[in-house]
């Protein structure tokens, strides 16, 4: 029996975490990259692959024959990002229908208005106000037509120290005064430690779990609340950060992007909040 995981987007911040995650379980990786060269890893296969050629998607897949598709690859912006990462993954849902392989989809927290009050739980439906936004709640309804069996993971903000993460970066750039943007009072989100998403993903890959399931963390901050916080974390000042309101950003954004993670909690997932971790890696007291 295969017991290879193919992991797409392996170049990736998540995809990086979970072939390392993978390795560290003994589980065989054939991960995928597109523009960025990937680096040489014991136990990993690397593959080049396209989303927007559904031949490519397919060779790949009935060569592999995984036991299972982790799908973290996307682009957030034009060009192609429809193409990309909004009907990429029906093909994806395709050809793991077709081999049966179990699949694991990343979604997002931007699929809804932001206008709800409280947080987003699984049975929400998607009603993007971004083009990003639009691509995955695409993505998600291809998925879901085509392989019902699959798993949809909608998460939120990824972050992690070695190395840091890109959200993470800006905001300490910001807190270092390298930058002069403002982040968002009312921009609610749930940042996710990469280590405890990439875990468990693999442990849902492992069940058989379907549908939409959040994994995100624990703790819902403002991206001004996460500011702060790291600038703090990081010994820098953080009244550095400026503050401003949504409203004020030239282009749409959702604004409550909180999710319900108590499913995810009740599967015993260990999903932690973002003062929790601080304080693990000993970067808060």
């Amino acid at each position: 029996m295969n017991t290879t995981y193919l992991i797409t987007g392996g170049t990736g911040y998540l995809g990086s975490a979970l072939i390392r995650h993978a390795r560290a379980r003994g589980i065989p990786v054939v991960a995928t990259f597109h523009s960025q060269t990937p680096p040489a890893q014991p136990g990993v296969i690397w593959q080049p692959l396209d989303l927007r050629d559904p031949a490519a998607v397919t060779a790949l897949i009935t060569t592999v024959r995984p036991a299972a598709i982790i799908h973290t690859a996307f682009r957030q912006y034009e060009p192609d990002l429809m193409a990309i990462t909004g009907e990429g993954p029906g093909y994806i849902a395709t050809a793991a229908a077709q081999t049966g392989a179990r699949l694991i989809h990343m979604s997002s927290d931007v699929i809804f208005d932001g206008e709800k009050t409280g947080a987003y739980t699984e049975a929400d439906p998607p009603n993007p106000i971004t083009d990003y936004g639009r691509a995955k709640a695409r993505a998600e309804a291809l998925v879901q037509a085509i392989y019902p069996a699959a798993a949809i993971v909608r998460t939120s903000l990824i972050y992690g120290f070695d190395p840091l993460d890109r959200h993470s970066a800006f905001a300490l750039a910001v807190a270092r005064g390298e930058r002069t943007e403002k982040l968002f009072y009312d921009e609610l989100r749930c940042p996710v430690f990469v280590d405890d998403l990439a875990a468990a993903l693999l442990d849902l890959a492992q069940s058989d779990y379907r549908g939409v399931i959040n994994l995100a963390g624990a703790e819902t901050l403002s991206r001004y609340e996460w500011g702060r916080l790291l600038a703090q974390a990081y010994g820098l000042d953080p009244d550095r950060i400026a503050g401003a309101f949504s409203a004020e950003s030239p282009t749409p954004r959702p604004r409550n992007c909180a999710l319900d993670i108590s499913r995810a909690l009740a599967l015993g997932y260990r999903l932690r909040g973002a003062r929790e971790v601080l304080r693990a890696v000993g970067r808060l007291p």
